[in-house]
């Protein structure tokens, strides 16, 4: 039926095709061969014969050569016109003036898509021999891709590269190699390309170890075809004998590839003479008791090897791998592995990238991720539509489009490895998951070389450089933009110790010169010698206590010396660190704080968010102490359940009365960064109080204390530094 249309498109001469077009054709599905289709194909052929004019392979031979093998490739694999069409034209974005625009406009916007996404994937490059990295990198391809198709054209292109690889620098073969055998190969396994996968690990073999492939080929004196005629003989009297016991049952073969022994003998440090199951048979039964009478069928038909003996149906893997597996002596005394399963057993074990991935890639471990679960099922499928002789199209093509990885994203690192990262994850993620000490220095990103801001989302391909410094430290706003629970949690933990020594610090500095001033320095020993007079364990909790407000200095005094000794007046309060003194300042612009009417309350600022004027504000109260002031969305307001315990306080500031507020801002060491800062501040009439700048590895760093009038000119002071090139982040400290 094939040649038929073929011989009413050729028997017009004038009308002929070259024998390359005539290949592609003659390799065709039936179904694809009509009138419009091979006119469609025979454009695609001008146009891209068009498009590589003048380019040359490594070889000598024309460029476009390499494309029409890819296409034919695809033509054997019984894939659609368009995919066909993709093919003869996957190079052509890549190494040509072509681009998208034109190959929608001269074709559709199928065609054009494969090829885009063809191109996409020719610049993501494999340099990691890290079994894991090797993962991540086939995760990339798919969640890539975007259309399964796209791989299957890759792979055809990857083929008939390897086929001609012997043409290249032997360093730019090695690479390739490496590519293809924990990749390419490695990928087509998991989608079932049983044979694909042999192919290029044979090709790969030849490569990395030339010496031993020739030896291989030399000494399995048997050719692929009579291997397999050698196993259909094989199978012939079990199957005979099977149904004489009425046993209904699928036996195969399995022969084994150059590049699957060559891996056992590494594997188990043995030679080739040693390797017993070079040919392999699999027996598909309907019911369990059916594998074990098949069993003793084939032990009575051939001699069974000793000690060669498996029953992983009785004690399964840990995966869930099921399977009796035995070595028996065939005709002429060759060794036989036979595998007897129940077709349940082997959809898991085998069919597509079920547990058999797992099992010969992970180390028998169960995977019971939901996720990968349905990325499982998605590939069966798709298997199995593309086994079927009874495919419906618009069923395969929605099969074809991959949705399995809207949660990750890939990326690469400067050395070219593989990590695998939350969707809208930030360079602050990509950091902590490099090393959690990356993530304590880091000061900037540069994502594919440009520098960027720490909160930018990451998207798949993108190669992260994240510049470090050894004074920098983790900031507690990264927890508004980072999405790796690994991130979070490291942040969180460094932001709680640092607040805890910080209060250590504050409470230390105020107790001492609160001290100091009384003439009750004194007391600082007796704090060391005695914490446990404040009822707390260390000195350190006496002094935090002091910081948070949880303790006054007035306490630790009626404590440790008699109450007519200390001066009682104003006690420890007038006395400033630099960090009170900053914000004493900015609230000295306002009056006070009014809480529901009364403004003589005593009052506290809570340390750990520093409130100051045109801040949304509440107030706590504490017991015996008055009340203490935060911002509403401090993290360090008590729980909710002492609700009664809150106030409604608000600023008492005049109308257009202005406020100070700090900002940290870090960018790229430039010519003219401050300049640019400055300008964009002065635009809104803002008056800078103070600026203090240093500059380190290539980052500047630098506190603007600035004069504003409210929150709403503040958010405009920030927006437009932001547009300030070579900024990195921008904060409020």
């Amino acid at each position: 039926m094939v040649f038929n249309p073929l011989r009413h498109i050729f028997r017009d001469s004038s009308k002929e095709y070259p024998k390359k077009f005539q290949k592609i054709l003659t390799n065709l599905d039936n179904k694809n061969i009509t009138d419009d289709n091979i006119q469609f194909l025979w454009k695609a052929f001008q146009f891209g014969e068009k498009a590589h004019k003048n380019q040359r392979r490594r070889s000598g031979e024309p460029y476009f050569n390499h494309c029409i093998e890819t296409a034919t490739i695809l033509a054997e694999w019984k894939l659609d016109c368009d995919t066909v069409v993709a093919g003869l034209l996957h190079d052509s974005i890549e190494d040509t003036d072509v681009n998208r625009t034109d190959l929608e406009n001269e074709f559709n916007l199928n065609v054009a898509e494969l090829v885009e996404g063809v191109s996409k994937l020719s610049g993501i490059k494999f340099h990691s021999r890290k079994e894991k990295q090797a993962e991540n990198f086939m995760k990339m391809f798919l969640s890539v891709a975007k259309d399964i198709r796209v791989i299957l054209i890759k792979f055809a292109d990857r083929l008939h590269n390897m086929q001609t690889i012997h043409h290249l620098p032997l360093i730019k073969q090695r690479r390739i190699a490496i590519e293809t055998r924990d990749v390419y190969a490695a990928l087509a396994h998991r989608l079932g390309m049983g044979k694909l996968k042999s192919e290029l690990e044979d090709l790969s073999l030849s490569v990395l170890d030339p010496d031993t492939a020739k030896l291989l080929h030399k000494k399995i004196k048997a050719t692929k075809s009579e291997r397999e005629k050698y196993i259909e003989e094989f199978a012939k009297p079990i199957h005979s004998t099977f149904k004489e016991f009425q046993i209904e049952s699928k036996i195969f073969g399995r022969p084994k590839h150059f590049y699957s022994i060559y891996k056992k003998m590494k594997k188990r440090g043995i030679e080739f003479e040693e390797i017993f199951d070079l040919l392999a048979i699999r027996v598909i039964v309907d019911k369990v008791e059916e594998c074990y009478a098949a069993l003793g069928i084939i032990h009575q038909i051939y001699t069974p090897l000793q000690d060669n003996f498996k029953d992983y149906i009785a004690t399964p893997k840990n995966n869930g791998y099921q399977s009796i597996h035995t070595t028996v002596f065939g005709k002429n005394g060759k060794m036989v592995e036979v595998q007897i399963r129940t077709e349940e057993m082997d959809k898991t074990a085998e069919i597509g990238v079920a547990a058999h991935w797992v099992y010969k890639e992970s180390g028998s471990v169960i995977v019971k991720d939901d996720g990968i679960n349905r990325q499982m099922r998605w590939l069966r499928e798709l298997v199995e539509a593309l086994q079927s002789e009874e495919k419906d199209p618009e069923e395969l093509l929605n099969l074809l489009k991959i949705d399995l990885f809207q949660e990750e994203i890939f990326v690469f690192t400067p050395r070219g490895d593989v990590m695998q990262l939350n969707v809208d994850s930030t360079p602050v993620d990509f950091a902590f998951a490099v090393h959690s000490q990356v993530g304590f220095r880091c000061i900037g990103a540069k994502i594919n070389s440009k520098i960027v801001p720490l909160n930018t989302k990451l998207v798949n391909g993108d190669t992260v450089e994240i510049i470090t410094s050894e004074n920098q430290k983790p900031n507690q706003a990264w927890l508004k933009f980072v999405k790796t629970t690994k991130a979070k949690s490291h942040i969180k933990r460094w932001v709680k110790k640092a607040q805890h020594e910080h209060s250590i610090k504050l409470g230390r500095e105020m107790t001492e010169k609160t001290l100091r001033r009384l003439k009750q320095l004194k007391i600082i020993d007796d704090i060391k010698k005695s914490p446990k007079t404040m009822g707390f364990n260390s000195e350190d909790l006496i002094f935090s206590a002091v910081a948070k407000g949880q303790i006054t200095v007035r306490d630790i005094i009626q404590k440790y010396a008699p109450v007519d000794e200390a001066q009682d007046d104003g006690i420890g309060w007038d006395e400033e660190s630099l960090t009170t003194k900053f914000l004493s300042k900015a609230r000295g612009l306002a009056k006070g704080i009014v809480i529901d009417g009364i403004d003589d309350t005593m009052i506290t600022f809570g340390n750990c968010c520093s409130p100051i004027p045109g801040d949304s504000i509440i107030g706590y109260v504490t017991r015996g102490r008055g009340v203490t002031v935060h911002r509403n969305t401090c993290h360090n307001i008590p729980m909710l359940e002492n609700k009664d315990r809150f106030i409604n306080v608000e600023w008492d500031t005049k109308k257009n009365q202005a406020f100070i507020v700090r900002l940290k801002i870090v960018g790229e060491d430039r010519k003219h960064f401050l300049k640019n800062i400055t300008e964009a501040v002065s635009t809104l009439n803002v008056n800078i109080v103070s600026v203090d700048i240093k500059s380190e590895e290539g980052i500047g760093t630098g506190i603007f204390i600035l004069q504003i009038r409210d929150t709403k000119q503040l958010a405009k002071v920030k927006n437009k530094i932001k547009l300030v090139p070579g900024l990195i982040y921008l904060e409020r400290s």
